[in-house]
């Protein structure tokens, strides 16, 4: 079995695509509901935006992801997301991801 990172737009088209063939469970229910309810962008979107990201040097597929999920305006936010990785952030990637993040709003 291998790990694969969504955004909340891939886990909304996936659950979408899903209720149209059957009933969800009350999990899988919920996680619509969250989906539509945050994700910020559509699929085609986000799964281009995650890829540039990746692209920056500190940027790995699960920190892409969370930055597509959350859509940070402020350095803090960033700063907030790489706190549980083992090294701080550079400023100049802050700045790129800052970019690459408004180019979608």
């Amino acid at each position: 079995m291998t790990e694969e990172y969504l955004t909340l737009a891939e886990i909304k088209e996936l659950l979408l695509k899903e209720q149209s063939v059957r009933i969800l469970t009350m999990e899988q229910s919920y996680a619509l509901e969250h989906a539509t309810k945050f994700a910020k962008l559509n699929v085609k979107d986000a799964k281009k935006l995650v890829k540039e990201l990746m692209k920056i040097e500190q940027v790995n597929e699960a920190i892409a992801c969370k930055i597509v999920d959350l859509m940070p305006k402020h350095k803090a936010e960033i700063e907030t997301i790489f706190l549980k990785e083992r090294t701080s952030i550079e400023e100049d990637s802050i700045s790129q991801i800052l970019d690459k993040v408004a180019q979608y709003q």
